[in-house]
């Protein structure tokens, strides 16, 4: 079974956005539409490179209690200005990736639980659409994503798949990263649920990790297998948290999918976001390392992207 979150990766998000506001209600004569008003970004002409960034401690317990000053940010060795920071509760736009072939036959009911629980520890506001997958690809609930304080359209969607036919992940991946960039809020997520395997996509691995890296998506992947299972393929989903931020969980039994689904949803609300001015538009990879100052907290152990790519110089 895989430990909960540990090594230090991942940034890409080149977006046109530069400052983070937290909508912070006034004390006292709130609305019910002001108090359910998510924080948001708003764009200006600055593009920022913006890192989700996971902070845990020996422990594995989340840390979120951190100022800016705990934090530095490298770009390809260079360190860089602070120009965003944010670890508040941010709505997201979240994609859960359910394999639906033959093989989850016996899985299926443990699944959606663990749906269901990721949901209610979700923040409300959250944007929630559910992709099935086996010989094909379909969105669950067509045509418009849910909140996900709804637990029973949620519930009805992932009860309603049926296990049959082959698996087609990297065409399930693509189109939730499709799905992913129509979604009205700033931070994007994919959490996937599947052995791994692949016998059924018309895309290959290496166009989903270019996409996904092109993307300002973090995929966590829950990996559900046996051992006599011929396609599981645990590399895969480490290969896609690794290149995104995310985490890879490998769970053995109904109680620990809960766990990773609870831990997932958790994470996802208290991480910190931190932006920057890219030093340089020149169209390559850059590698980012974030580093936290936390001589008076012990060995905190930081996730991040490892890196993005820069948007290439202006067209004259």
């Amino acid at each position: 079974m895989a430990k909960l979150p540990g090594t230090s990766t991942l940034p890409r998000l080149l977006v046109a956005c530069c400052a983070f506001v937290a909508s912070t209600p006034p004390a006292g004569g709130q609305t019910q539409a002001q108090q359910a008003e998510p924080p948001s970004f708003r764009s200006s002409s600055s593009e920022l490179v913006v890192l989700p960034v996971t902070v845990t401690d020996r422990k594995h317990r989340l840390v979120t209690d951190l100022s800016k000053d705990h934090f530095a940010v490298f770009d390809n060795g260079r360190r860089q200005t602070i120009a965003l920071f944010s670890n508040q509760d941010t709505p997201v736009t979240v994609g859960l990736v359910i394999d639906s072939s033959g093989s989850m036959r016996p899985k299926l009911g443990d699944v959606a639980a663990a749906a269901m629980a990721f949901a209610r520890l979700s923040n409300p506001q959250d944007e929630i659409f559910t992709v099935a997958f086996n010989d094909t690809v379909r969105d669950a609930v067509p045509g418009r994503p849910l909140f996900a304080s709804n637990f029973t359209e949620l519930a009805a969607a992932v009860r309603s798949l049926v296990p049959e036919g082959r698996t087609a992940l990297y065409d399930s991946l693509l189109f939730g990263l499709d799905h992913l960039a129509g979604g009205t809020r700033p931070r994007k997520v994919l959490v996937v649920v599947s052995d791994g395997g692949d016998n059924a996509s018309q895309a290959t691995l290496d166009e989903v990790l270019a996409r996904a890296r092109g993307s300002n998506a973090a995929i966590y992947t829950i990996g559900l297998f046996d051992d006599v299972d011929a396609d599981r393929n645990p590399g895969v989903l480490k290969s896609l948290a690794r290149a995104t931020g995310g985490e890879r969980f490998l769970p053995e039994a109904p109680g620990p999918l809960l766990e990773a689904c609870e831990r997932i949803a958790r994470e996802i609300r208290s991480g910190y976001t931190i932006g920057y001015v890219p030093p340089d538009r020149d169209g390559s990879y850059h590698r980012v390392r974030v580093q936290i100052d936390s001589a008076d907290r012990g060995r905190l152990t930081i996730r991040t992207r490892p890196g993005y790519f820069a948007a290439g110089s202006p067209t004259p």
